[in-house]
């Protein structure tokens, strides 16, 4: 059996159809690497313990759902330049440069100096992503990757400060 082409989409869009698709190959690395960053988040919400649990869970949380509200927008400006986007776990993991912690034990401290450099590093993905929709000419992507770097940012501030010690 041959394998068929796969249709184009029919998606209106004013992106030369090359720079869509940087635009989106873009956008599709920082949906994985925010899908990796949410799980992680995520995972260290539901395993943190220490003397300040109840604050670390509840700011784990407020970040995990704020990283989990960015993904279906960034989906969306993917499909918007006439893109497909990620379409499973496995093109997760094929696309995500945020590495996993699969560890059965990471201190509190740990946890959150590793979420603090996940969160640098999707900072940078972002500012390289803000680079390629500002050299395609898309606008609407450039504006709200300032909104997502901007939280990103606050998120590394936020763990920052919360793991100096007095």
């Amino acid at each position: 059996m041959a394998d068929t082409p796969e249709p184009k989409l029919a998606t209106p869009t004013d992106i030369a159809t090359t720079n869509a698709k940087t635009v989106a190959d873009a956008l599709n690395g920082v949906l994985a690497d925010s899908f990796a960053l949410y799980l992680k988040t995520k995972n260290f919400h539901w395993h943190v313990s220490g003397p300040h649990f109840r604050d670390y869970h509840l700011m784990l949380d407020d970040q995990a759902a704020q990283i989990l509200g960015t993904t279906d927008a960034i989906a969306e400006r993917v499909r918007k330049t006439g893109n497909v986007t990620l379409r499973s776990i496995g093109d997760i993991s094929r696309r995500q440069t945020i590495q996993d912690n699969d560890k059965p034990f990471v201190s509190a401290d740990d946890m959150l100096a590793e979420l603090r450099e996940d969160n640098l590093q999707l900072v940078q993905a972002l500012r390289e992503a803000k680079d390629i929709v500002d050299e395609a000419k898309d606008n609407a992507t450039s504006g709200i990757l300032d909104d997502w770097t901007d939280q990103a940012e606050e998120r590394a501030w936020f763990l920052f400060e919360t793991s100096r010690k007095a």
